[in-house]
């Protein structure tokens, strides 16, 4: 009986999840001057590609996708590798005071990110950050940071000390412990956090709005506010076509990587 329950729960969650993604599909095929401004259910034509060419080239999509993924990849390997550093210093360097270094790191995932809007704006204005691409990847790779460090951390306790005794014993620096022991052993851990900073990053708003404007700058789910805005007259299939032009690359990593995913949110959860 239990298990029923718990099937028919999960069958149900399933079920919630699809139907928006059911309409999204379905609405996105239909061509904007046949759109009768209710969501339709059942496919009533398929215009897609040109819904698809509208929201990349004439509503401008484009450019914010390719800066999106820029700063998605760029920001997300350097966030873990910054981490993948920090946290190497915090379990296995000899530094006084571990702990306190730890939560000094950590705090960053502690703080609403509202607080920072205001000083992060006056400050990109200053130092005229603000509307470039420099300081959007500034304030996304220092953003990635401590979660990215959180993992990380996690999974390093797990690896036995004896590893690096043995390393230091045969003369090994430990820089050279880091790059050839503990990197290779973390692999899994590693691209896990780059996929959780990876979707973090593609997925702002907040940022991407509150410090940039051009089409050329502003990350992909700011422009996708703008399409809504702007191109309303054409009815919601452009808009959700933008909508499955914008989730395609999350998807896309999940399903690639969704067992390397797996196994290093497994190691860091030990």
């Amino acid at each position: 009986m239990g298990r029923t329950v718990r099937h028919l729960f999960i069958a149900g969650c399933v079920l919630l999840w699809l139907i928006p993604l059911y309409l999204l599909v379905v609405n996105a095929l239909t061509p904007a001057a046949e759109y009768t401004g209710k969501p339709e259910w059942t496919v009533q034509g398929f215009d897609l590609v040109e819904n698809l060419r509208t929201a990349w080239n004439v509503a401008g999509i484009g450019d914010s996708f390719q800066a999106s993924l820029l700063y998605a990849v760029v920001c997300g390997l350097a966030a873990v590798l910054i981490a993948a550093m920090a946290a190497f210093a915090v379990v296995v360097l000899p530094i006084p005071r571990p702990a306190f270094w730890f939560w000094l790191i950590y705090s960053g995932t502690l703080f609403p990110l509202q607080m920072f809007l205001a000083p992060l704006f006056g400050l990109y204005a200053d130092a005229n950050l603000y509307d470039t691409r420099l300081g959007l990847m500034l304030i996304y790779a220092a953003w990635a940071v401590p979660f990215a460090f959180f993992l990380i951390r996690n999974q390093m306790t797990t690896m036995p000390p004896e590893l690096t005794e043995a390393a230091l014993i045969d003369g090994a620096s430990f820089r050279r412990i880091f790059w050839r022991i503990h990197v290779p052993l973390m692999k899994a851990g590693l691209a896990a956090a780059f996929i959780f900073q990876f979707t973090a990053v593609w997925n702002d708003l907040l940022l991407g709005i509150t410090l940039s404007r051009s089409p050329d700058v502003q990350p992909v789910m700011a422009a996708l506010t703008t399409l809504n805005n702007a191109y309303s007259s054409t009815g919601p299939p452009v808009i959700l076509a933008g909508a499955l032009i914008v989730s395609a690359p999350t998807l896309l990593l999940f399903l690639v990587f969704r067992g390397l995913f797996l196994r290093g949110v497994t190691a860091s959860a030990r």
